[in-house]
């Protein structure tokens, strides 16, 4: 599903995908795996900051937080992704981060909360899941 978790490129990727989101606390010491979940927590909370801005009319606020959900899904999340070995957990995830992407920039561009609402009811499956087997993951 995964690229390889030892790999030091995919590893890289992550890291970088997440020191871009403005957060750097934990990256340093992180797992592969605990990168994935800062980033699911980072893409939730950017969903939340652009939920907030956009109620209060913060236009620039809405829109960067909007942003940094669209960099975290391409660039971290769906960045991550073995399309050739991951089989089709892969593909679904691929093309689940693909329409989360198509709404988030909907959101953004209609002012639809309800939107924004729809993409964290579906990445908290997918959040849920990977929390779950944090103590299986051994890298």
């Amino acid at each position: 599903m995964f690229a390889s978790a030892t790999s030091s490129n995919t590893y890289t990727r992550q890291a970088g995908a997440y020191q871009q989101m403005h957060v750097s606390t934990g990256v340093t010491g992180a797992t592969p795996h605990g990168l994935v979940t800062m980033l699911f927590d980072g893409f939730v909370d950017s969903v939340s900051q652009a939920r907030g801005a956009m109620r209060s009319g913060n236009i620039e606020a809405k829109g960067r937080a909007i942003g940094r959900a669209v960099s975290i899904v391409n660039e971290g999340l769906k960045g991550t992704l073995n399309l050739r070995d991951g089989g089709k957990l892969a593909a679904d995830l691929d093309g689940l981060y693909g329409y989360i992407t198509l709404r988030l920039t909907h959101a953004n561009l209609r002012n639809d909360e309800a939107a924004l609402v729809e993409c964290n009811q579906l990445i908290e499956p997918v959040r849920s899941a990977w929390a779950g087997i944090a103590d299986k993951a051994t890298t």
